[in-house]
């Protein structure tokens, strides 16, 4: 039997309400297989948590989190409780950074039945990964002086190790797809750290002969994802660049409450972590219509990550089988509830043959 230990964090609002939802399938996976089997252990951290203690989580909270297989996470901040800076850099970025996430992973494809806004999707399949240690959302910088005179300095860190293992992540995924990696640049603009950029994805890519690249700046490629996402397989992007293109992923999806993501420790030193794309959502907290797809495909992508990749197609499989036949919830034009999705695809695991 394998055993997979995973530190459940359902954060603030619908993460909550989703998180358990998806642990449910997770365990419905593990009956189905029967050689993998999930452990839960759930942290209350949130919000809710700062206001009584000060902090987004325990000062030893990295350390209660280390041994785990893998991190599953629902959603951060509330901004109606604590400011989204704190809470966001008091857990998410927190852990992302002292466990060497250095990659995220988002995909986005058209689901069947679920109702993309473009006209015209063209079965569109692809992945952003996404450069996540560093980049623009470095921590290095300050403000000095007051009134007009006011200065705030951000700098951008890119390293040559990071931007290459960030590159290398993508063109070994293009090899199991179409064969196609984008990169994502603004040389024309930016004008030391993004040529650095475009010099390391030119040298990177004559390591993968086989492989086509194209280089696109970041404002055309934003244009494309909208009017030709058809055309990319995998995106390749700096911190703040992946994290644009990947909510106009989820956004030509149908809704950001589909869209999955990866946070990929790549040394083994610490666990990944899984987290949907989507906010905590505090209008519609309580009301039992969230939307459990983002984090079930989230749940895909823990199993891909640990090997076990059928069973991730078999997940994604029954997601859009459900879908086709329009059992999703109000921000996809349906009218079924967050629990009544989840059960569906708990019923349609078990009928569909792997």
């Amino acid at each position: 039997m394998k055993k997979l230990m995973i530190a459940s964090i359902p954060g603030d609002g619908v993460g909550k309400e989703v998180v358990p939802e998806a642990e449910r399938v997770l365990k419905a996976v593990s009956e189905l297989h029967g050689g993998i089997e999930f452990q839960f252990s759930s942290f209350p951290w949130s919000c809710e948590y700062y206001l009584k203690h000060g902090t987004m989580m325990p000062e030893d909270g990295l350390e209660q989190l280390k041994d785990f297989d893998s991190i599953f996470l629902g959603a951060v901040g509330n901004q109606n409780l604590v400011p989204d800076h704190v809470s966001l850099w008091g857990l998410l970025i927190n852990i992302r950074r002292e466990f060497e996430q250095v990659i995220n992973v988002r995909p986005a494809k058209v689901l069947q039945g679920v109702a993309s806004p473009l006209v015209n999707p063209k079965e569109f399949d692809l992945l952003v990964v996404r450069e996540n240690s560093e980049g623009e959302y470095s921590s290095i910088g300050g403000r000095i002086h007051q009134g007009e005179d006011e200065i705030a300095i951000q700098n951008a860190v890119f390293s040559r190790r990071g931007i290459e293992r960030a590159m290398r992540y993508a063109f070994e995924l293009a090899k199991s797809r179409r064969g196609h990696v984008t990169s994502a640049t603004k040389s024309n603009g930016i004008v030391y750290s993004m040529p650095f950029w475009d010099e390391v994805f030119d040298e990177v890519s004559k390591e993968y002969p086989s492989i086509q690249t194209d280089s696109q700046h970041i404002d055309a490629l934003a244009a494309f994802f909208v009017t030709r996402p058809e055309t990319f397989d995998v995106i390749v992007a700096s911190n703040l660049f992946g994290d644009i293109l990947t909510d106009v992923g989820a956004a030509i999806m149908g809704s950001i409450g589909v869209a999955p993501a990866a946070n990929i420790n790549l040394n083994g030193k610490y666990p990944s972590m899984f987290e949907p794309v989507h906010g905590s959502a505090p209008d519609i907290i309580g009301k039992g219509i969230a939307n459990p797809i983002g984090q079930i495909w989230t749940a895909k992508m823990l199993l891909d990550h640990h090997g076990e990749t059928e069973l991730g197609e078999h997940l994604l499989h029954s997601i859009e089988h459900v879908t086709s036949q329009g059992i999703v919830t109000p921000d996809i034009g349906g009218k079924h509830s967050t629990t009544e999705v989840t059960n569906e695809i708990i019923n349609t695991l078990q009928k569909i043959k792997m």
